[in-house]
């Protein structure tokens, strides 16, 4: 499994030198969930990983629910950013 394949390019210098900041925490979270859900495309029985998947899916909800609250600015720049649409319907 390649690791970086998935990462997109964030440009901001104040995100890399800030790990703690919820933008980054948010990005490394959509990473991981990136790379979890293509290894649940071949291994579709691994139940710890969709465990996994699932607890960061709601780490990375708070945090954006979170971020929502405090600085509305900064939460459209990250959506637009990682190009999450959470509006979109699941049909």
């Amino acid at each position: 499994m390649i690791k970086n394949s998935f990462i997109p390019v964030i440009s901001q210098k104040k995100e890399e030198e800030n790990p703690g900041s919820v933008e980054f925490q948010v990005f490394n979270f959509t990473n991981k969930i990136q790379r979890l859900t293509s290894h649940l495309e071949l291994h579709r029985k691994d139940y710890s990983s969709q465990r996994g998947l699932r607890k960061i899916l709601a780490k990375r909800k708070r945090l954006l629910s979170y971020l929502s609250k405090k600085n509305i600015i900064r939460y459209n720049k990250l959506i637009n950013k990682l190009v999450l649409n959470f509006n979109k319907p699941f049909f």
